[in-house]
This record gives C-alpha cells, sequence and structure tokens, in this order.
C-alpha cells in the first residue's frame, strides 16, 4: 500500500509546553515501539492536509531528527466539541515482521433484499487483520448485491487478499438484510386499538351497573 510522508519535531514533556504547541497549530504526539518513546509534535495543518482521516491501516514515513520511521496512528485524542485532534500516538512497525491493526470494511452495491422492502443493516466497520506492512491494504471491499432479506455476512465469508489472516471470529456477523419493521408497527397499532376497544366496554359495563 502507499506510504505517505510526514514531519516530526522532538518537543518537551511539559504541560505547559503542550498546551503552547496546541496553540501554535501543533499536534503533540509520542511515538513509540521496540527500540523507541519519544516525545513528538507534528504541524496540525501539514497533517490534515495529508490525513483527511485518522485510521489504524496508513503507514507513514514519519521523519523526526533527520531518520526515518515507518509509523501507524494507533490512537488520537480528540476534542469532542471542536473535533480538534489533541493527541496521537505513533506505533513503529518492523518491515518484514507480522503486525496487528484495523482495516476498514466498505460496503457496495445494492443488496437485493433492500430492492424489495428489506433493511440493510452494518454491524462492523473494520476488522482486526494480522500481516506483513507491505501486505496492508487500505480497505476491503464487500460485494452486497447478492443478499437477500434475511441473510447475513459473516467474518468468514470475507475474502482477503494472500497474505492477510482475519482475528475476529468467523462466526461473527458484520452485515445483515432485516426485514422491513412494518408488519412489528401493524401489529402494535392492532394492540392499541383493541386496548381501547376493552377499555370503551368496560367503560359502558360500569355505566350499566351505574
Amino acid at each position: 500500500m502507499e506510504t505517505k510522508m510526514l514531519q516530526a519535531y522532538v518537543r518537551a514533556e511539559k504541560k505547559k509546553a503542550v498546551k503552547k504547541l496546541r496553540r501554535e497549530g501543533k499536534i503533540p504526539a509520542v511515538m513509540y515501539g521496540k527500540d523507541i518513546n519519544q516525545a513528538i509534535y507534528v504541524d496540525e495543518h501539514d497533517f490534515l492536509s495529508r490525513f483527511h482521516k485518522v485510521t489504524e491501516n496508513t503507514i507513514i514515513n514519519l521523519k523526526t531528527n533527520g531518520k526515518k520511521h515507518d509509523v501507524l496512528v494507533k490512537d488520537f485524542q480528540e476534542d469532542t466539541i471542536t473535533g480538534r485532534i489533541l493527541h496521537i500516538d505513533f506505533y513503529e512497525i518492523e518491515r518484514g515482521k507480522l503486525l496487528r491493526t484495523h482495516v476498514p470494511l466498505e460496503y457496495t452495491g445494492t443488496a437485493e433484499g433492500v430492492k424489495v422492502g428489506g433493511i440493510f443493516e452494518t454491524l462492523m466497520l473494520e476488522v482486526e487483520v494480522e500481516c506483513l506492512p507491505k501486505d496492508l491494504p487500505e480497505k476491503i471491499s464487500i460485494d452486497v448485491t447478492k443478499l437477500g432479506v434475511g441473510d447475513s455476512l459473516h467474518i468468514g465469508d470475507l475474502e482477503v487478499p494472500e497474505g492477510i489472516r482475519l482475528l475476529d471470529p468467523k462466526e461473527q456477523v458484520i452485515c445483515t438484510i432485516a426485514h422491513a419493521r412494518v408488519e412489528k408497527v401493524e401489529e402494535e397499532v392492532e394492540e392499541e386499538e383493541a386496548e381501547e376497544a376493552a377499555e370503551e366496554e368496560r367503560a359502558e359495563e360500569t355505566e350499566k351497573e351505574e
């Protein structure tokens, strides 16, 4: 898969320094791995212009102190109000060694079941994989065209390129075509009408007794 470049800079691990960096448009971060654990920062504009989405499956060639490190974004903190990224954890990977990470699922096509009134429900948006860095896919595409009402797809149904091992349970459901809920709504209406009729009948009997 494509490797993207990003410049990083060593930083002091002080609370005041972190706040100052954010005011200056920088994102505090840490880079860790087998032989490294270093406090760094990256330019916020530079990062956002290169990475529109923060995902675990993009290999980043991080340059710092004249060295290059192949890393993945393993975690990040985000301001729940502004959506601004507050901190990033970069994990250094080792070329030629297996890694575990998550890859997004992409559902394609319109299911046959949806065309006749079924409801397409996604239960998983990503899967955990194990592979060599060179084999890491950007996404796993799933064609749902042939799914009918009541049909489901499981982890075991996924077809992935050679060298990719899926770590989630094979029986785990990833998507399904559910029956339309019209019948359920109609049953609830009928029950409410029956209850109202019963109440009216009881009221009439009470009036007669009086």
